[in-house]
């Protein structure tokens, strides 16, 4: 079974940092793209940050862009998010997702079937 495990949040003053890991198993990992997203209740899902573990490309929401970073370790099929400069607005549930549509595509779409149970991030100001 495919398996996806979102780690790493907390609460963390403004100005702060985190880093998110979402762990993946009994899938290709090379063959898959990661993305992560985050979603407050009563509000929609936002597709933050993913990348192709093939090869390499990553792609950013406007958002997010320049503050946090994506990277992926192969070896560990995990693939990280490091959050800098947080902001009270970054609270929300992150969720990572793996699929094998483009990195922006499974931005916007999501992913159909494969799914973390997310991670609770709260940035305090």
């Amino acid at each position: 079974d495919v398996q996806l495990q979102a780690s790493g949040g907390g609460l963390v003053q403004a100005g702060g940092s985190l880093r998110l890991a979402c762990a993946a198993s009994g899938l290709t990992f090379d063959d898959y793209v990661i993305g992560w997203f985050r979603q407050v209740p009563g509000k929609g899902r936002e597709g933050i940050s993913c990348i192709s573990n093939r090869h390499g490309g990553t792609a950013y929401a406007d958002s997010v862009k320049g503050r946090f970073t994506i990277s992926s370790d192969n070896a560990l099929n995990t693939v990280y998010l490091q959050m800098d400069s947080l902001k009270p607005e970054d609270t929300a549930r992150y969720y990572c997702a793996a699929d094998q549509l483009s990195c922006l595509l499974l931005l916007r779409l999501g992913a159909e079937n494969y799914w973390g149970q997310g991670t609770q991030v709260t940035v305090s100001s």
